[in-house]
């Protein structure tokens, strides 16, 4: 567990001292011992190494632009605040692996570096073009650059179609993660 500070830290510890284990990823057991004002999760959390990387074989070409270029952004919005929020490309470190149609990006992915060398993915693919293999095309591309850094590819995902996807590149589900935000008083 994290804590963004000790006095937090220390609630936490006194809240969930009595759960057990399997009932700290669960949102409505934290809730009930922890004033909680919001919730992100439950999310299983995917690695791959370099010899378990299956590299996507789609043919859909992937340029690669800056995070905060104008075509990332237009995908954000295209598929709306949740999507975007969850995908949260506005807070990758690397460079935007991106397949267009028709001049628009319909499928964006990328990475944030992390502590301990990690690059947490994040991929967005527009609501139309779902379902075209276009979130492994471009996942493949941000996790290929990850491991030639020498990085450890995260992937977080909640959804079936997102652990899938995780899946076909060869990340192996290792854990759950619950993400609170503690009410200060």
């Amino acid at each position: 567990m994290t804590a963004p500070d000790e006095r937090t830290a220390a609630t936490v510890r006194v809240a969930l001292r009595g759960l057990p284990v399997a009932a700290m990823v669960d949102a409505a057991a934290v809730r009930d011992v922890l004033p909680v004002t919001r919730v992100l999760g439950p999310a299983t959390l995917a690695y791959v190494s370099p010899e378990g990387f299956r590299r996507s074989a789609a043919s859909p070409s992937v340029e690669r632009l800056e995070s905060r270029h104008p075509a990332v952004r237009a995908l954000e919005r295209t598929a709306g605040p949740d999507d975007a929020g969850e995908a949260a490309l506005d807070e990758i470190t690397s460079p935007a692996f991106v397949v267009r149609e028709q001049g628009e990006a319909v499928a964006v992915g990328g990475y944030r570096q992390w502590p301990l060398r990690t690059a947490h993915l994040s991929v967005l693919t527009a609501p139309a073009a779902r379902g075209r293999g276009l979130a492994r095309t471009v996942a493949s591309a941000a996790v290929a650059h990850a491991l030639a850094a020498g990085l450890l590819p995260q992937w977080r995902a909640r959804l079936p179609a997102s652990r899938r996807v995780a899946a076909a590149l060869g990340f192996e589900e290792l854990g759950v993660q619950l993400s609170v935000e503690v009410a200060q008083d």
